[in-house]
């Protein structure tokens, strides 16, 4: 009875009570660090487990109205899409109409020089014999030398073609004889404009391309003389020789030409004489 006593009255042995009583005295008492660290990184798993889940699950709520938000916007960027389409053609159309009606008030005022009237302005397109000249950059342009007015002007690059030399050229077609003129496909009128802007050269604020094509309608056999022999014709010459810019000139049986993209009409009324005026 006695030993069943013992082991009543002490249950743990004393070895293990032992222990556990240096674990405590050291702050190692409860589960082992390496259970506890395998115990923190499953219920990290968990928490990350039960977040990625919840953000599934709310995306997948979030979905049907993003995707009607996005069908929303490609609907309102096709409706204006097509609307500025819309406005495009109107404004063709309207610019259409409009040079139509500039080109008829031109004939009717004309009165008996209406056709010519047309002719001269640019309203009507013309076809003949004419000349066909097509100038372009040296090659090489930028290695151009010398020191010729073209450098003295502030020009870097004397093998281009500027803007200077293209009005020479066209108002020596106008002196030789030409009775309309375009450039690369640009009808000129009395109010074209033929400027620089950089090293590009605009006609009517529209850029152009080398090489240049310049078709003149006139007669085709005095024409590409008249034009080689005037001042402005020995100009491209001196350029072919001394920069080294390439020309061709050559005469057509038909050159049709454009009617301008734009007309300006100007009319002008007689002043009435004033009073005791002889």
């Amino acid at each position: 009875m006695s030993l069943l006593t013992h082991v009543m009255d002490h249950s743990l042995d004393e070895g293990y009570a032992q222990a556990t009583a240096r674990r405590e005295a050291d702050g190692t008492a409860g589960l082992p660090r390496t259970l506890k660290a395998k115990l923190a990184l499953a219920a990290g798993l968990v928490l990350a487990a039960m977040v990625v889940t919840l953000g599934a699950a709310q995306a997948r709520i979030a979905a049907p109205v993003l995707a009607k938000e996005r069908q929303e916007l490609i609907d309102r960027v096709q409706r204006a899409d097509a609307h500025a389409d819309g406005l495009e053609r109107d404004v063709e159309r309207l610019g259409g109409e409009v040079a139509d009606s500039q080109r008829e008030a031109l004939k009717q005022h004309g009165g008996e020089q209406g056709q010519l009237v047309a002719l001269l302005s640019g309203a009507t397109e013309v076809h003949g014999s004419g000349v066909k000249l097509v100038v372009d950059d040296a090659k090489g342009s930028s290695s151009a030398g010398g020191g010729g007015p073209r450098e003295s002007a502030g020009f870097s690059d004397t093998g281009r073609v500027r803007d200077r030399d293209m009005q020479r050229i066209v108002n020596g077609l106008w002196q030789a004889g030409a009775e309309a003129v375009s450039i690369n496909g640009q009808r000129l009128t009395a109010l074209s404009a033929i400027r620089a802007a950089g090293d590009a050269i605009l006609v009517d604020n529209r850029p152009l391309v080398p090489p240049y094509e310049i078709l003149a309608v006139g007669d085709k056999k005095r024409l590409p003389a008249a034009f080689q022999d005037s001042v402005d014709g020995q100009y491209l010459h001196v350029l072919q020789e001394s920069y080294g810019i390439r020309y061709a000139l050559s005469a057509l049986d038909q050159v049709k030409l454009p009617a301008a993209s734009s007309l300006t009409v100007r009319t002008a009324t007689a002043a009435e004489p004033k009073k005791g005026a002889s």
